[in-house]
């Protein structure tokens, strides 16, 4: 639909359609008028991996987005539920939202929600089961840290045991965006022990930080050195995104310099989270889980 053929519409009447790379432009003018950042690269990713929707606005661009990336027929991660500041606060969200669950077809659902969007979620069902804090910083890991052994740069061959492991964690088939990381990501990092891998980690650069995640672990220990290597010849801040179940990271983390910034509410929808999420401990994005 063109925005010529919706002039003079109300946005309540326009129908919700399925966007594409030609509509990045307006997803990234979009977030920047909620005050987000235009994350291009993130939103490349999404595009590849998931199905963004969108609401045309009558006056042009987009009045609201919503993506939703499946993992499989049991698990979906929602992001990306924007909408123009000229267009709150009249039922555009809560309609976004209602159509990606009809999309979902039952699957159960997770996002990670600020508290301007907490009480949408709340109304179309989701509830809250933990807090994903946001930290931010130059990340200095002293020379323990790096001493994990087993570390090493990822090879292609390697992508087969990533996709297992990740499966593993997140309880769900994720083959898609695993076997993307080695092209989206400025390092992955595996840990090799007995000639198997067990445990890997990637490092994205993001507008204005450089974002840890995923990383999959078996220990505590084993994310810290993960993490340490990936942070390792980095200049400037890291991000990671860690939740609370992964208390002694976050301490460490806080240790080497890597303050909190914000934190959001982990929702869900449907069920419980599925896998061995201990094991995962930063995702590649709240976006994507």
């Amino acid at each position: 639909m063109t925005s010529t053929s919706i002039e003079g519409m109300s946005v309540n009447d326009v129908p919700i359609r399925a966007l594409d790379l030609g509509d990045l432009r307006d997803c990234l003018l979009l977030a920047v008028d909620r005050r987000w950042l235009p994350e291009e690269a993130k939103w490349r990713l999404l595009f590849d991996i998931g199905e963004v929707y969108g609401v045309d606005d009558p006056a042009g661009g987009l009045a609201g987005t919503a993506v939703v990336a499946r993992y499989g027929p049991g698990l979906a991660a929602v992001s990306m539920v924007l909408v123009a500041a000229r267009h709150g606060r009249k039922g555009l969200g809560r309609r976004l939202m209602l159509h990606v669950i009809e999309r979902a077809a039952g699957a159960t659902l997770f996002l990670t929600a600020t508290e301007y969007g907490r009480t949408l979620y709340e109304r179309v069902g989701f509830t809250e089961i933990g807090t994903v804090v946001t930290h931010t910083g130059p990340l200095a890991p002293l020379p323990a840290d790096l001493a994990c052994e087993g570390i090493r740069p990822a090879r292609p061959d390697d992508v087969e045991a990533m996709v297992r492991l990740d499966a593993e964690a997140s309880g769900a088939p994720r083959a898609e965006l695993v076997s993307r990381l080695p092209a989206f990501a400025e390092r992955v990092r595996v840990v090799e022990r007995d000639g198997a891998v067990v445990g890997f980690g990637a490092a994205w650069r993001n507008v204005d930080n450089v974002v840890i995640g995923p990383v999959v672990a078996e220990s505590t220990a084993m994310a810290v050195g993960l993490v340490s290597h990936l942070a390792a010849g980095v200049h400037g801040p890291v991000r990671l995104d860690l939740d609370d179940r992964h208390a002694d990271l976050t301490a460490w983390a806080v240790g080497r310099g890597v303050a909190p910034a914000f934190s959001t509410a982990l929702m869900v929808h449907g069920g419980p989270l599925p896998g061995r999420r201990d094991r995962l401990f930063t995702p590649v994005m709240v976006a994507l889980g």
